[in-house]
């Protein structure tokens, strides 16, 4: 591997352009661009690496090195851009979670234009607002609109039903019912257009609008008319609220604060429009430990306006050194050219400060919550070990449980708890085999036995991080017959001390090996909270795979069950006979004469289905 990694080094150009750092089963782990490759690649593997913390494990499981030679640096940001993308490395910074924003989208190509929450690609026809860091907040938005404007709701190119009348929506004043021509299409357009401004920041026109109609509702005595009037007012107004600071002379621009700590860092954008202050979103950053700020800020705006479908002609940012590169790329996605800067000086200086102020608090915000959870998490787990007795604390918990219907697709779940939050990526499913009948206790040792002999193979080929750490305790969603076929099956492999207990639903007893009556924990305290939540997360995956097994096999045809027939011997018998039903009353002769069906395949097929009882 050294030796690969050697010669690859020796070969990379002194020129602008990407690198990949592969790992040895070629998952891409690390993509970086640089204005020359050569000395950039190299520093990574000299002593002392290039000077970044964390680098050194990064480094340590490179298998290969690829580059990717560009023509400027722009070209190679945007080639970064795209490959971070597909890839998502694992070393890359990156937005918590990895989502894709939402989005106000409206459909101004059809007929009759939709407004909705979306958080797809961008398509042509689609007008975008946005991106917004809280989905919540969209849909509370997208909600008073629909009660202000009453747009359609209904899904789809057209409006309504096959039915020909109103829906329900248009009775409770969710909908004008275009779909029946209650309102024509150019007062419907009217309406999108009014709902596009209001969400690209002017408010005062339906504001005045809804002041107007209010008063006027009120002076003819319509009382309960102006008192919707006032409900939708207030919405209005208290949508309206974020965008109170006005700074006409600043435009539109979008300005970056940032902070950062030993283990993350925080963004806080503020869009301004026209002057307006629409909102604010604050996002969080990981894998941020020895980057300096400009990557950092390079990273962000790769990620955040790589997707936006709206760039500003100014971004103001912290000042963070040359972003030249930056400012190239951003005017080729807008078109036109965006301007970033650092002010020195003025309002916009003052916006700056502000976002990075209102960053810093985002982040001591994240710390302490972070922090209160840990404690939280820690006194559940000292509360497990003290009623439970344990050894140690029960940092990795794993829980098991089964699902079937009489017998049917019976299934096996494990879920593994880390330091009391889920690992999600060491959860595993198991199909429960070569049990007859409907026996909850053979499923459940047969499902902890497949567990424990893959920890025993973990050093060989077929390595499963999820099965390879032991855990401190074992959780078995049951009573005293599903612990002891748990333990049966565990007594088999030659294992350290691991605690087994079984967690019954009805009166939440703990059952412990070698103790007659159970643990009866107090309902309030954090650490029966903890197995209830493991026990259900366990119940929730083993109900899902056991769904998804069952529907699969319900869409199982008969030719999915016979031996030879494949997708295309089961389109040649369906061309020839027509049916499924034809085809199971077709006798041996018939079967012998279907084109391009082997003479043996159809009288093995015949006799699959004559002992099937099917012929």
């Amino acid at each position: 591997m050294r030796e690969r990694v050697e010669r690859a080094l020796k070969a990379v150009p002194a020129k602008p352009g990407v690198y990949l750092f592969r790992g040895d089963g070629a998952d891409v782990l690390y993509i970086g661009k640089a204005k020359s490759l050569r000395p950039r690649v190299r520093s990574y593997f000299q002593r002392g690496g290039d000077g970044r913390p964390g680098m050194g494990q990064l480094v340590a499981r490179v298998a290969n090195v690829e580059v990717i030679v560009t023509g400027s640096e722009v070209e190679a940001l945007h080639l970064e851009q795209n490959l971070v993308k597909r890839y998502r490395p694992p070393f890359n910074i990156r937005l918590r979670d990895d989502k894709s924003f939402p989005y106000i989208a409206v459909t101004v190509d059809d007929e009759y234009p939709r407004v909705m929450f979306t958080r797809e690609r961008h398509r042509r026809g689609v007008v975008y607002f946005g991106p917004y860091a809280n989905a919540k907040k969209v849909r509370e938005t997208l909600d008073v609109l629909n009660r202000v404007f009453q747009y359609r709701p209904c899904e789809g190119p057209r409006p309504g039903r096959h039915s020909g009348i109103p829906c329900l929506d248009y009775h409770i004043e969710r909908c004008l019912a275009p779909c029946v021509g209650y309102v024509s299409r150019e007062d419907y357009r009217e309406l999108i257009g009014r709902v596009m401004e209001f969400l690209s920041g002017e408010t005062r026109p339906i504001v005045r609008e809804l002041e107007e109609k209010m008063a006027d509702a009120a002076a003819h005595e319509r009382f309960e008319q102006a008192a919707r009037y006032r409900n939708r007012l207030f919405a209005i107004r208290h949508l309206a609220e974020r965008q109170a600071a006005d700074k006409r002379a600043v435009g539109t621009i979008d300005v970056i604060g940032m902070a950062r700590n030993t283990d993350g860092a925080a963004v806080q954008v503020f869009p301004l429009r026209e002057g307006r202050l629409i909102d604010r979103y604050t996002f969080h950053l990981e894998n941020v430990i020895g980057q300096d700020d400009a990557g950092l800020l390079e990273a962000f705006c790769l990620e955040y306006y790589g997707s936006s479908p709206s760039i500003p002609p100014q971004i103001i940012v912290p000042p963070v050194g040359d972003t030249e590169a930056l400012e190239q790329f951003l005017s080729e996605r807008r078109g036109s050219r965006v301007e970033v800067r650092a002010p020195a000086r003025g309002e916009k200086r003052r916006l700056q400060e502000l976002a990075a102020q209102n960053a810093r608090l985002a982040l001591e915000s994240e710390v302490i919550q972070s922090e209160g959870k840990r404690v939280r998490r820690l006194s559940a787990l000292e509360e497990l070990r003290e009623a439970l007795n344990l050894e140690s604390l029960p940092i990795r918990i794993e829980c098991y449980d089964i699902s079937n219907i009489q017998a049917e697709s019976p299934v096996g779940s494990m879920v593994v708890f880390q330091d009391a939050a889920p690992k999600k990526a060491h959860y595993r499913k198991f199909g429960v085999r070569g049990i007859e009948g409907q026996d909850d206790f053979a499923a459940m040792g047969e499902v902890v036995s497949r567990r424990f002999a893959r920890q025993r193979d973990a050093a060989a080929r077929a390595y499963d991080e999820g099965f390879a750490v032991l855990p401190n305790l074992v959780v078995i969603d049951g009573g005293k017959g599903q612990l002891s076929a748990a333990l049966a099956a565990m007594q088999a492999f030659d294992l350290p001390r691991v605690a087994v207990i079984a967690l019954a639903k009805r009166e939440e007893e703990v059952f412990v090996p070698d103790r007659a009556e159970p643990i009866l924990l107090d309902h309030s305290s954090a650490g029966l909270q903890l197995l209830q939540r493991i026990r259900d997360e366990a119940h929730r995956f083993a109900l899902g795979f056991h769904r998804q097994r069952r529907d699969a096999r319900s869409r199982e045809s008969i030719f999915d069950t016979l031996a030879g027939v494949g997708p295309a011997r089961r389109r040649a018998l369906l061309r020839h006979f027509g049916s499924a039903e034809r085809f199971l009353a077709a006798s041996q002769e018939e079967l012998e004469g279907v084109p391009d069906l082997p003479a043996k395949t159809a009288r093995r097929i015949y006799a699959q289905l004559h002992k099937a009882g099917r012929g």
